[in-house]
């Protein structure tokens, strides 16, 4: 029972180490697929915050992008497999008696191959919708199941946003919750034309967004956007861009990066326990050597040397932490399932963690059972039998 209760320290540290890591890789995996979904090779492109008259604006009150930037982008970039300008505005859409708050989002047909979506029902719009800012929409499932809750097919009903009548002419393809836990359904695609004059009335675009031809053009494309629009806002040498350039190659490495420290910095926490642990170990090992001094002297006596002692203390005080290891790691592995099924976090035990602490448990066997280990080989053995 005093071994067990020693090595429950260990038990608990190792588990915790495991499930922490579980945690960390599981979520750092999660959001790069999510990345991934939306296309590593995706760039976007934003007003940027720039000072009038001494006050610094935000970049949501700019209006330095406007559809003639656009045009020259796709004019003279080359690297660009497929791109959209993009002009947001919020509302209640109405069916009715129905209705539900949600986006609408002003963009083009090439929106879905740089989202990588697709219609499951009904059609996107086309050039020719953009060109005349046609009141038209493809909804998101969420907003379907909102607006038409009787499983009403959508497509060529005519709904509202605020007091504009749009029609339907397809339905996304369902695509859930990503891992910020945002609903990638909830939302509608306008033309971002209808957008712009329908709805806002703005003559100026919010973003643009492009998809190089493949990941490694990204830079390049990055360079080359940056001197064309530096181009079309008459910026000379030195004077600070009014816009703004962001890939999801950038974002990815920024995640991932912040992912990982908070990772080691779980991991550290939790390695916490293995030090308490570690004490444990060398706590009821110097408890045993106290009470085992007339064994340890009659050893001695007849013929076992301070290496012989040693090497038993140290062998117990080993085995002790890696069968609490063991265990940690059974522990560990049924915690990490607990939170994957009961708690659906996004979790992935890696085998270098499992190897890792079970490395440490030994380490620490030997490390806070040596001092132990020292002290009994180190007693006079005449001294010891006399020992009580």
């Amino acid at each position: 029972m005093r071994c067990f209760l020693t090595m429950l320290g260990v038990i608990i540290g190792v588990g915790a180490v495991i499930a922490m890591l579980a945690i960390g890789q599981g979520s750092k995996n999660s959001i790069q697929s999510t990345i991934s979904e939306m296309g590593s090779n995706m760039i976007m492109i934003f007003p940027g915050a720039e000072r009038r008259g001494g006050v610094r604006q935000s970049s949501d009150d700019m209006q330095t992008l406007k559809p003639e930037d656009y045009q020259a982008i796709i004019n003279q970039a080359s690297g660009i497999a497929y791109s959209t300008p993009t002009v947001n505005t919020s509302g209640q859409w109405i069916n009715g008696n129905n209705n539900y708050p949600s986006q609408a989002q002003g963009v083009n047909p090439q929106y879905l191959d740089i989202s990588q979506r697709s219609v499951e029902n009904g059609e996107m719009f086309t050039e020719a919708d953009v060109k005349t800012a046609a009141k038209v929409c493809v909804i998101g499932k969420t907003l379907a199941d909102n607006l038409f809750p009787d499983g009403t097919d959508p497509v060529g009903k005519v709904v509202r946003f605020g007091s504009i009548p749009l029609t339907v002419i397809g339905v996304l393809k369902e695509k859930g919750y990503n891992t910020m836990g945002q609903d990638q359904d909830d939302l509608a695609l306008v033309p971002y034309t209808t957008v712009m004059k329908r709805m806002l009335a703005v003559d100026y675009l919010q973003g643009i967004t492009v998809s190089a031809q493949n990941e490694d053009q990204t830079e390049m494309v990055i360079s080359e956007l940056s001197d064309i629009l530096r181009t079309q806002h008459n910026l000379r040498d030195g004077e600070a861009d009014n816009f703004n350039i962001r890939s999801m190659k950038e974002l990815s490495e920024m995640i991932s990066s912040t992912s990982s420290m908070m990772t080691v910095l779980l991991a550290a926490v939790a390695g916490i326990s293995l030090l308490v642990g570690g004490i444990g170990i060398m706590n009821i090992m110097i408890v045993s050597v106290t009470e085992r001094t007339r064994e340890i002297g009659l050893r001695m006596s007849i013929g076992a040397t301070g290496r012989d002692i040693m090497t038993q203390f140290l062998i117990e005080a080993v085995i002790i932490s890696v069968t609490g290891g063991i265990l940690g790691i059974l522990l560990g592995a049924a915690a990490t399932a607990v939170i994957k099924f009961v708690l659906h976090w996004p979790v992935q035990i890696d085998p270098s963690s499992v190897i890792l602490s079970f490395a440490v448990c030994t380490i620490i066997g030997v490390i806070f059972g040596f001092y132990p280990a020292a002290k009994a080989s180190n007693l006079d053995p005449i001294e010891a039998i006399r020992y009580e």
